[in-house]
């Protein structure tokens, strides 16, 4: 963000008597060449649905409505809802909702599939709206979402490298990191980078519901205790005999000594596809 923008900003808010609310995670994203970023990544095509999340200041919800035939922006600061309003007036394809992202079902809020869902979020809560968007029953084709950066390159991670929130995001989609965004790009700036990450969810999870949830029942045995070996790990989480584990490892062609975060999803899967004949060992 230039100095300009900054300034341009911090008058907005003072003309309104706010400031950033720490305890909301806010750090406002105005740099025009960013938003564009965000606005590509997401290919926003004049059909499109896009539901914002984090609508802030309406940046880049203005960005997002000058390509997409309609945008529901979602904003949970109640402070915010009449700025948005007013800056964004000008545009009879926004619907601004004043509510928690977390608390609201994207069903209620879209009427069609194939939506697009953009949103710059606050860091705390980047797992839990990945996770309600996931598993939301109207899912919507491509994510696209502003967060830290080093949360970005655990979403995007590589086998040796992964971990249940890349597991969860790769049984529903793809994901691929865009760009990293500079901290001082936000106001106020926060202590870490960011990065846009873009996830093109396939149109069913990898897994049916049943064996899904046996899925995550193993990753999170699994990394339980992420330094074991998964002949440990995987033994106390089941309350499996270690011999026992070793049996269904060997069964899915891997080495119990190897440690969770090795496993690639498709690993995973082959010792979700064991366990039941295991089990009754």
């Amino acid at each position: 963000m230039t100095s300009t923008e900054n300034q341009s900003l911090s008058a907005l808010l003072k003309k309104h008597n706010l400031r950033p609310d720490k305890n909301l995670g806010q750090n406002f994203l105005t740099d025009p060449d960013i938003l564009d970023n965000i606005v590509d990544a997401a290919e926003v095509k004049s059909q499109d649905t896009v539901l914002e999340i984090g609508a802030g200041l309406g940046h880049l919800t203005r960005h997002l409505a000058g390509t997409a035939k309609q945008v529901v922006a979602v904003e949970l600061d109640k402070r915010l809802i009449s700025i948005l309003e007013q800056n964004l007036r000008s545009f009879n394809n926004i619907r601004i909702v004043q509510g928690d992202i977390l608390q609201l079902k994207p069903g209620d809020l879209v009427s069609e599939d194939n939506y697009l869902v953009v949103a710059n979020i606050p860091y705390y809560i980047t797992s839990s709206i990945i996770r309600n968007l996931l598993e939301s029953g109207v899912k919507p084709k491509r994510i696209i979402l502003t967060i830290q950066y080093e949360v970005a390159q655990r979403v995007c991670a590589v086998s040796g490298q992964m971990s249940v929130l890349a597991l969860s995001v790769l049984m529903y989609g793809e994901p691929i990191l865009v760009r990293r965004i500079p901290a001082e790009a936000f106001y106020p700036a926060p202590k870490v980078d960011s990065a846009i990450i873009r996830i093109d969810l396939y149109p069913e999870p990898i897994l049916p519901t049943e064996k899904r949830e046996l899925f995550f029942k193993l990753v999170k045995a699994g990394f339980l205790h992420k330094r074991k070996t998964l002949r440990n790990s995987l033994s106390t989480g089941l309350k499996w005999a270690p011999e026992k584990t070793e049996i269904l490892l060997s069964a899915a062609d891997i080495n119990p000594q190897r440690r969770a975060e090795t496993l690639s999803i498709t690993e995973w899967l082959e010792v979700t596809s064991q366990y039941d004949k295991i089990k009754k060992l």
